[in-house]
């Protein structure tokens, strides 16, 4: 595999790191069933909060008053995710420069990550800890030039198909203009397999593909 560094420009950097949450950012920062169960609460204590505000602001207008507040904190549960995703982005976005790199898998391993533990008590009255643990897979990734990087993303079964040797691609973001270190590294794509690694899918995976064809256009 010959490693590849190659800058690209603002305006395609951008293209990749959108302002507003793309559909699989919302579904990410979505969360489980009990997250929604929350923002859902909190929308209803936001409704009840904001009518009894401007009722004891304006008795005699909170009836054209609340409607729109209202609404927007009723609607709480929906539009939050966007507003989580949207921020991620702003902040990847701040990175002045960045590249498309192509290396390898260097080295692969399963670990266990201690996700919460909750105190419960047994049948019998004895305190047991319950432990929430996630199975991550973790990828060296890296090229002949000596640069390296580890990613670790929640193990999934197709998973087991990745090995070493295998070739990887991903956008990475530096405070350098030679991109001579970087600072964060994206979701990473693996073209023999054609699937994504990400804990977050920071990138519009459609428009890095692209890229990627339009730079092995240019150099090959």
């Amino acid at each position: 595999i010959t490693p590849m560094l190659v800058p690209i420009t603002r305006t395609k950097f951008e293209q990749l790191i959108p302002i507003l949450a793309t559909g699989s950012q919302y579904k990410y920062c979505w969360g489980k069933w009990s997250d929604f169960l929350q923002r859902v609460i909190i929308s209803i204590a936001a409704i009840a909060l904001i009518y009894a505000f401007l009722r004891f602001l304006s008795p005699d207008d909170v009836e054209w008053q609340a409607p729109i507040p209202m609404v927007i904190g009723g609607l709480y549960w929906w539009w939050i995710p966007i507003v989580l995703a949207s921020r991620r982005n702003w902040e990847t976005r701040q990175f002045p420069y960045s590249g498309f790199w192509r290396g390898e898998v260097l080295d692969i391993y399963v670990t266990d990550k201690l996700v919460s533990e909750k105190e419960t008590v047994d049948n019998k009255g004895n305190l047991v800890v319950i432990e929430d643990i996630e199975t991550r897979l973790n990828l060296e990734l890296g090229d002949e030039t000596g640069f390296s990087t580890e990613i670790s993303v929640p193990w999934k079964k197709a998973y087991k198909s990745i090995a070493p040797g295998q070739m990887v691609e991903m956008l990475v973001m530096s405070y350098r203009p030679d991109l001579s270190s970087f600072a964060k590294v994206s979701d990473v794509y693996l073209p023999d397999l054609n699937f994504w690694l990400s804990d977050y899918p920071c990138l519009r995976r459609d428009a890095f593909m692209e890229i990627g064809q339009q730079i092995d256009d240019d150099y090959y």
